[in-house]
């Protein structure tokens, strides 16, 4: 067969750089070698309890069948309920839209909202599926390089020079991931300015790191009353809760776009696993402040990137800064690009993220997948006697490097 019989749009697309790391890191494991592994962003902690027994009391309650498209009824109003109580929003129940995971409510989204051409304003450092997604739905990123300088955070000028007629969206996220950094109640003031002037541009706004956040309180676009009806809000329960596997995230979006994404829902996926909906329900019923659970998730994180962020003091050419939130570090490794071991010579920033996998036998990924390729992403989701470890191994790996 001459042509390939793949489609143009998935011969297109890049492999998720983190998923693709941690499936390296996982078939040297499985060679019996002691790998660490940095590079998935996923919580090192079990679900709580609780919502794990709502689970199983869904399932003896025989809630097996299926669900509405948008989601059960019950975990709609608690998430109303939740976005009242944690974030003072009003939303009403047919403006949620629950999916299988956020990155499935984003999926929807820009299906929904993008046609061949149409801009969206993505700040660099993005999560790696940003680009693709938007691309798979036939718009076009624009990216604004936001670096460490600036504590990886757009400036309200920068966004302002990137809109144009046809911008159709912007994108924003905070708590970030690649960086863990945190917008202030000040500076999204400044952000949400500059778009209450350009009423034809959709905000994106991912908050799926909304609960671990060290620096204080979280604060949402869609906060800002003038801006509230043209936000898509994206949530979740898989990082804040440790729910990663149950894949349930949710959207609470303007009307019309949460029937749109609703109609495409209905025709790809259905709605979301029933019994993860009950367990959801369970999370986001939870307060925050009162649980303990989470309380000592956010102390435990908060300790490791201390405890990162000092140890990397150490290991020489390395610039980071002190992220305040999520559970990522994003330090600037250019130093050692044209640097060189044997045959092996390191050009960028996937050729130092492979050499660290096989010589130093640490996962990160690449910062050419957030659109930052002067950096590295390292999870500290993991355990204090890992990442000791893991910054020994770099740190020997590199001091090899001439």
């Amino acid at each position: 067969m001459n042509k390939s019989i793949l489609s143009d749009r998935v011969l297109n697309m890049s492999v998720s750089a983190t998923l693709q790391m941690t499936d390296k890191s996982r078939e040297l494991k499985a060679q019996g070698i002691d790998v660490i592994a940095l590079s998935i962003g996923e919580p090192d902690f079990d679900t709580p309890n609780s919502v794990k027994e709502s689970a199983k009391t869904a399932i003896d309650n025989n809630l097996t069948h299926y669900p509405p498209v948008p989601g059960l009824p019950a975990l709609r109003e608690a998430i109303c309920n939740k976005l009242k109580r944690d974030n003072n929003l009003d939303y009403d129940v047919a403006q949620i839209v629950v999916s299988t995971g956020a990155k499935h409510s984003l999926a929807n989204v820009f299906m929904s909202i993008l046609n061949e051409g149409d801009e969206v304003i993505v700040p660099a450092p993005y999560w790696v599926s940003y680009p693709e997604m938007i691309k798979l739905a036939g718009g076009k990123t624009i990216t604004v390089d936001a670096g460490i300088d600036q504590n990886f955070k757009l400036n309200p000028e920068q966004l302002e020079k990137a809109i144009t007629p046809k911008t159709k969206a912007f994108l924003f996220n905070s708590p970030s991931n690649p960086t863990g950094s945190v917008y202030t109640l000040d500076e999204l003031e400044k952000i949400a300015e500059v778009l209450e002037k350009y009423p034809h541009v959709l905000i994106i706004s991912d908050e799926i790191y909304e609960l671990i956040n060290f620096v204080g309180k979280h604060h949402s676009l869609a906060s800002f009353p003038k801006l509230k009806d043209r936000v898509v809000l994206i949530n979740g329960v898989s990082k804040g809760f440790a729910m990663t596997g149950w894949r349930i995230g949710y959207m609470a979006a303007p009307i019309e776009i949460a029937k749109a994404c609703t109609k495409l829902q209905g025709q790809f996926t259905s709605g979301a696993s029933t019994i993860s909906q009950a367990a959801a329900m369970e999370a986001v019923n939870t307060n925050p402040s009162e649980s303990a659970e989470l309380k000592d998730m956010l102390v435990q994180f908060k300790s490791r990137r201390d405890f990162l962020v000092k140890l990397l003091k150490e290991v020489p050419g390395i610039k980071a800064n002190i992220p305040g939130a999520a559970f990522y570090l994003f330090p600037d490794v250019s130093f050692y690009y044209g640097k060189s071991n044997g045959d092996i010579k390191i050009n960028d920033s996937n050729d130092l993220a492979l050499y660290l996998l096989e010589k130093g036998h640490v996962a990160l990924v690449a910062g050419d997948a957030f659109g930052s390729p002067e950096y590295i992403r390292i999870s500290y989701a993991t355990s204090m006697d890992n990442i000791a470890e893991a910054v020994k191994r770099i740190k020997e790996a590199l001091g090899n490097l001439k």
